[in-house]
């Protein structure tokens, strides 16, 4: 359980760095006290001068709110297909596969390409 716990938080953190800003100062601060600050709904609640509920809806809809806002955009996942992709690239460099970075540098640009024209 701790383990999801903590892999939520990351998720949610991630998606914040993209979609945090059309999120509520509120949001963003019960988000962060978090995800970031590891800090329990008890101890959000105390900070925020809210109760624990009130501070676990927030956190609920906060957190909805980016993941409804990744489900439409995928900025969050093109960023990471992309990061992955240049890695690939750049180990397929270091290793003098010249051909295998092509192909992956070319997919890459092929991703994008789609992801620009709707596809």
């Amino acid at each position: 359980m701790a383990q999801e716990d903590l892999e939520r938080k990351v998720d949610l953190a991630f998606l914040a760095a993209f979609y945090g800003g059309l999120l509520t100062e509120n949001q963003r601060r019960i988000l962060s006290l978090h995800c970031e600050e590891d800090f329990s709904l008890g101890e959000i609640a105390e900070e925020m001068g809210v109760s624990r509920q009130a501070a676990h809806e927030t956190l609920n809809r906060a957190s909805q709110k980016l993941i409804e806002m990744e489900a439409a955009l995928g900025v969050a996942r093109r960023f990471q297909r992309m990061e992955e992709g240049l890695n690939e690239a750049l180990l397929s460099l270091r290793g003098r596969d010249y051909a295998r970075a092509e192909r992956v540098i070319e997919d890459l640009l092929s991703l994008d390409q789609e992801e620009e024209n709707g596809l």
